[in-house]
């Protein structure tokens, strides 16, 4: 049977937050398919670890690799490349405001090197389509809820038909009923697709009900939940 190559590997990988070391020693392996949490208190490093795939913070002892390409030392020519193999969805759903939803869409296919406008404007029509949105391509983003919001930034994510979705807080802006249903989106396409997820969550509630891989931060680590461990998270409402 031939072996799985991970999507994301870190290996003795110390994880920064500006100059300090937040998480030390990292090991962490994302297989194609995976629904991988990483959990934590506020301040153990869990947006690092995402900052860190996406190349925005930089690796400087032990090594790490996230769709092929290698981020200790990765060029800065190279990080657009990088991103475009991973869809980022944040809390704040990062929509430009000042446009449609169409043209929020249309503007990340531009960007990475789509030019006919067919071609353009059936891939909207087809991410919109995966996330129940379809009817929403000419409104403005200040015309939707959070939940609608939330949704077109995960279509934004997969207009590139990325190997791996990284999703920080994706429900953290979101009431609980709305929060489930962006969760029964991203499982389902964790599911139907194939597309792997990591996701950094806060809320217990939620990698509960939909069960993956836990990676919990505490004391300057970073390790795969134990079948037997109890996570404390301090969530305070």
């Amino acid at each position: 049977m031939e072996e799985r190559a991970p999507i994301i590997s870190f290996r003795k990988a110390d994880i920064l937050n500006g100059e300090a070391t937040v998480i030390y020693d990292l090991d962490m392996d994302v297989y194609p398919g995976d629904f991988v949490y990483i959990v934590g208190k506020v301040g153990t490093g869990k947006t690092s670890i995402i900052r860190t795939i996406i190349a925005e913070n930089r690796l400087e002892n032990g090594t790490g690799e996230a769709c092929g390409f290698r981020l200790d030392g990765i060029r800065e020519k190279d990080i657009p490349f990088l991103r475009r193999k991973m869809g980022v969805v944040f809390q704040d759903f990062q929509l430009l405001m000042d446009r449609t939803v169409e043209d929020n869409l249309s503007f990340v296919l531009k960007a990475t090197g789509w030019k006919n406008e067919e071609e353009i404007s059936k891939r909207i029509t087809q991410v919109l389509e995966s996330v129940g949105m379809e009817r929403k391509a000419h409104k403005m983003p200040h015309q939707l809820s959070g939940g609608e919001q939330q949704r077109i930034a995960i279509a934004r994510s997969l207009l590139n038909d990325p190997q791996v979705i990284i999703a920080d807080e994706p429900t953290g802006n979101l009431d609980n009923e709305t929060a489930d249903g962006i969760m029964k989106l991203l499982t389902g396409i964790n599911k139907e697709k194939g597309t792997a997820v990591v996701m950094v969550t806060h809320n217990r509630q939620i990698f509960e009900k939909y069960p993956g891989r836990v990676m919990v931060c505490k004391d300057e680590t970073c390790l795969e939940q134990t079948e037997d461990e109890v996570i404390d998270l301090e969530i305070t409402i």
